[in-house]
C-alpha cells in the first residue's frame, strides 16, 4: 500500500517524530476518503491536481485555517514526491500548487522581567512540584529547548560537572546546550527531592508519582504560572523558547550561534526571531556605523 510504505519511509529514513507521523497519516487518509466519496477514485497515484483543488476548496468551506489546509497539503506533496522518487508515479500533481496566502504570525516572547517574576514565585515553595516546575521554566528559558525534547531528557543526558545538557532534537539529531550555574544548582536540588520521594526513572524531569511528563502537562504548567506574570495573548512553553532566542539576539549574539542552540537545520527558521530584535539591532547600528548620529 501507497500510505503504508511511505509511513515507513517517514519514520526509517526520515526518522520523523511518531506526533508527526500520526499527523501524516491522518491527513493522508482523511484525503483518500475525499477521492473514494467524491470521485470514486481509491487509488491515489490517479489523483489529478483538479481533484486535489476540489479538496481543497472543501477544506475552505469547513472553515479551516489557511495555515492548517497549507500543512495538509505539505503533507500531500511530500506524499506525491515519495511516489516519483520511487518511480510509482510520472509526475507530481502539486508540482505548480501555490500556498494559500497566511497571515504572518508574530510570537510575542516573555519579558525577561515577567520570567523573573514566575521563578520567584515558584521559589517561595520547597515542595517537589514547585522545585520541578521552576526547573521547567529555568531549562526552556535558558536553553532553548523544545517541550519534547524537555520532556525526553534522561538523567544521563545532565553533565552537571562540565555544566552542559545533550538534547535530542528533530530527526534524532543531538546537539550540546551549555547550562548556567543556577540551572545546575537547581537540578542539584530537584535531583536530591526527587531521590528523596523514592522515584527511580532514567527520566530526568517526572510527575510526583515518578510517571513520565507528557505535552499538555507542561503547557498547563506554563500557561498557569504565566498567566499571572504576563497579559501575552499567547502562554506557552513555545513562547520561553521564543524569549531565549529573542533576548539572546538582543544582546548581541551570532544569528549562527542562535541557530545551533536551537536545532535549526537552516537560518531561515532562525530568522523569524530577529524581527523580536529590530529595536536591540537598530542600536547596534547606530553605535557601530561611522555615519550615524551617536546620539540617537
Amino acid at each position: 500500500m501507497h500510505i503504508t510504505a511511505f509511513l515507513e519511509y517517514l519514520h526509517l529514513e526520515k526518522q520523523f517524530s511518531k506526533h508527526t507521523i500520526i499527523a501524516y497519516k491522518a491527513d493522508l487518509f482523511a484525503f483518500k476518503d475525499f477521492c473514494k466519496e467524491f470521485f470514486e477514485i481509491s487509488d491515489l497515484t490517479k489523483v489529478e491536481y483538479p481533484q486535489i483543488r476540489h479538496w481543497i476548496v472543501s477544506l475552505v468551506d469547513q472553515n479551516i485555517s489557511n495555515r492548517s489546509i497549507n500543512r495538509k497539503v505539505t503533507t500531500l506533496k511530500s506524499f506525491y514526491t515519495f511516489l516519483l522518487k520511487t518511480n510509482q508515479l510520472p509526475q507530481n500533481p502539486l508540482s505548480k500548487h501555490k500556498s494559500l496566502k497566511v497571515p504572518k504570525k508574530v510570537q510575542v516572547p516573555f519579558t525577561s522581567s515577567e520570567v523573573d517574576a514566575v521563578i520567584k514565585k515558584l521559589s517561595l515553595s520547597e515542595d517537589f512540584e514547585s522545585v520541578r516546575n521552576k526547573l521547567i521554566v529555568e531549562l526552556l528559558y535558558t536553553t532553548g529547548i523544545r517541550r519534547i525534547e524537555l520532556i525526553q531528557l534522561k538523567e544521563s543526558s545532565v553533565d552537571l560537572e562540565s555544566r552542559k545538557i545533550k538534547v535530542l532534537g528533530k530527526r534524532n539529531k543531538e546537539r550540546i546546550i551549555p547550562l548556567l550555574q543556577p540551572i545546575v544548582s537547581s537540578i542539584k536540588k530537584y535531583l536530591s527531592l526527587k531521590e528523596k520521594q523514592g522515584i527511580f526513572s532514567e527520566n530526568l524531569l517526572v510527575t510526583i508519582k515518578g510517571n513520565n511528563l507528557y505535552e499538555t502537562l507542561v503547557y498547563r504548567i506554563i500557561n498557569s504560572y504565566f498567566s499571572g506574570a504576563s497579559s501575552k495573548v499567547k502562554k506557552s512553553p513555545h513562547i520561553l523558547r521564543h524569549s531565549f532566542a529573542t533576548d539572546l539576539l538582543n544582546e548581541g549574539a551570532d544569528l549562527n550561534s542562535v541557530k545551533e542552540l536551537l536545532g535549526h537545520s537552516s537560518l531561515a527558521s532562525t530568522q523569524v526571531y530577529t524581527h523580536n530584535s529590530l529595536d536591540a539591532i537598530k542600536k547596534v547600528y547606530n553605535r557601530a556605523h561611522p555615519r550615524s548620529n551617536k546620539k540617537q
